[in-house]
């Protein structure tokens, strides 16, 4: 099949959602929805956040330099997208995710998630002029999973119960617990 030219776009390439937890200066939980996320290796896995434009978790992030980040699963999906459609500015949304503090950090964890990151940011780079986009490169500082997903059962048994969901374009998606393979599995068949 021939390939062609489209315009700039990350259509097809999945992203984890999640969401980002901070306190407001009133102690009341704040959350936004973001995607723009991923991994890097700097002495230990470190957690890499994009946030771009004014929002009021990432003045949060900015004010104490310490963040949940949330994995968000089906049952969570209705009030993350409430959260990421409602601008913390002007929604008061700390009542629409049941929370509690983080073991380690001083952050909002949501209830309904299966899996969250306590973060301190270690590194900030700047992406603009006007200080509207920036990366935080983040030392993980603890991780809370639900108990149920430490058992022995199998990857795709605690996958399926923890339900994560993604993104694609502009639409929400299961993730299906079905491998396709392990990693290595066909280093020798080429």
């Amino acid at each position: 099949m021939a390939k062609v030219s489209v315009p700039v776009s990350n259509e097809f390439c999945p992203q984890c959602l999640y969401l980002y937890g901070t306190y407001k200066e009133n102690g009341e939980p704040n959350y936004g929805v973001f995607c723009w996320a991923t991994y890097c290796w700097d002495e230990g896995l470190k957690f890499v956040a994009c946030i771009g434009e004014n929002k009021l978790t990432r003045d949060r992030i900015r004010a104490t330099g310490i963040f949940s980040v949330s994995v968000v699963n089906e049952a969570l999906l209705p009030a993350a997208d409430y959260c990421g459609n409602h601008p913390g500015y002007d929604f008061d949304k700390s009542k629409e995710i049941p929370s509690v503090k983080g073991a380690v950090l001083d952050v909002p964890v949501p209830v309904s998630s299966p899996w969250t990151f306590e973060l301190e940011v270690d590194k900030t780079l700047r992406l603009d002029e006007r200080n509207e986009s920036e990366i935080y490169i983040c030392k993980i500082r603890n991780v809370l999973t639900e108990e149920g997903l430490t058992d022995g059962r199998s990857f795709e048994e605690r996958l399926k119960e923890a339900a994560p969901v993604i993104a694609l374009s502009t639409k929400y998606f299961p993730v299906k617990p079905e491998a396709l393979g392990d990693w290595g599995q066909w280093k020798d068949k080429h």
